[in-house]
């Protein structure tokens, strides 16, 4: 093993108490050892794949690595280091969780939107609704203001004959029948506008 050839030792070696193995020197390890045992010459390779039997790195500082059954002296024990199994079934099965979990998350999002579409044609039906109400009261609000202009005008012209028949003298010199000091033609002309204001009211409503 090249962790026990001592003309290596100053590139990778045991540690002190024969526990664990230290690579010191990284880059020339990569580039002299490992393509004598690998096809590659790749440290991060190594280093993974050491991982993969079982083995762990024990130190923050210096690339020491160690395994149970890799011990200095037992050689005996290098057949029980064997490569790790494979991820459970459990472990299989988990990107039909996820695939199921992706589903369900794209269902809920679709019934949101789904959702979000029907609250907006509530919202453009009301708001069609509402207008044509506007719209409704805003004619029947215009055809009373006519009305009411109607009526005004009406009173105007009423009031305008009534002073003008006040104004024309009567026959007997512009005394006229009197009962209790009012002119008689008073009274008449007062019905006939009233009976002039009704017919127009009439008209106009």
């Amino acid at each position: 093993m090249m962790v026990e050839d001592r003309a290596s030792d100053a590139v990778i070696s045991w540690n002190d108490d024969g526990t664990a193995f230290v690579v010191w020197q990284p880059a020339e390890f990569a580039r002299d050892l490992l393509p004598t045992l690998f096809k590659h010459s790749n440290f991060s390779s190594f280093v993974r794949q050491l991982n993969t039997y079982g083995f762990h790195k024990v130190a923050t500082n210096r690339w020491e690595f160690s395994n149970e059954r890799f011990r200095k002296g037992e050689r005996d024990q290098l057949c029980e280091i064997r490569r790790r199994k494979a991820p459970s079934s459990t472990g299989k099965h988990q990107p039909n969780a996820q695939a199921a979990t992706s589903d369900h998350s794209d269902n809920d999002e679709q019934r949101s939107l789904s959702t979000s579409s029907s609250e907006i044609t509530s919202l453009v039906d009301e708001n069609m609704r509402l207008k044509r109400e506007n719209d409704a009261l805003s004619s029947e609000l215009a055809m009373v203001k006519r009305k009411c202009q109607k009526l005004v005008d009406m009173v105007a012209v009423c009031g305008e004959s009534r002073l003008k028949r006040e104004k024309r003298p009567t026959e007997d010199g512009g005394r006229g029948l009197k009962l209790f000091g009012v002119r008689m033609e008073v009274g008449r002309e007062r019905e006939e506008m009233k009976r002039v204001l009704v017919s127009q009211s009439c008209k106009i409503i």
